[in-house]
């Protein structure tokens, strides 16, 4: 996950959240989340970088539109990097950072 981009990374928690993740609803999700439009041109070429690290897979759900799906690998990848964030934050949350 090291060698994701901060936008890569919320693309991939958000096929980890959807029950159907397709393209559209992929792109729905995070123009709400950054409360603007994420344009096709950027979406779909971050989509394929990370099939192509792994982490996710790409099937059709129709002639049309690809779904995703998140691999093996990619779920590892989101549990270490809760894993990661809950001892950052735990620290905070004591008051000793």
């Amino acid at each position: 996950m090291h060698d994701l981009t901060g936008f890569q990374r919320d693309i991939l928690y958000v096929i980890a959240g959807l029950e159907e993740p397709h393209g559209l609803a992929v792109k729905a999700e995070l123009d709400d989340y950054y409360e603007q439009e994420i344009n096709h041109g950027r979406l779909y070429p971050n989509l394929d970088d990370i099939v192509d690290k792994g982490l996710l897979k790409k099937g059709e759900l129709d002639k049309r539109t690809n779904v995703y799906t998140v691999t093996q690998r990619g779920q590892r990848e989101i549990e270490a990097r809760r894993e990661w964030e809950n001892q950052h934050l735990d620290t905070v949350d004591s008051g000793t950072a």
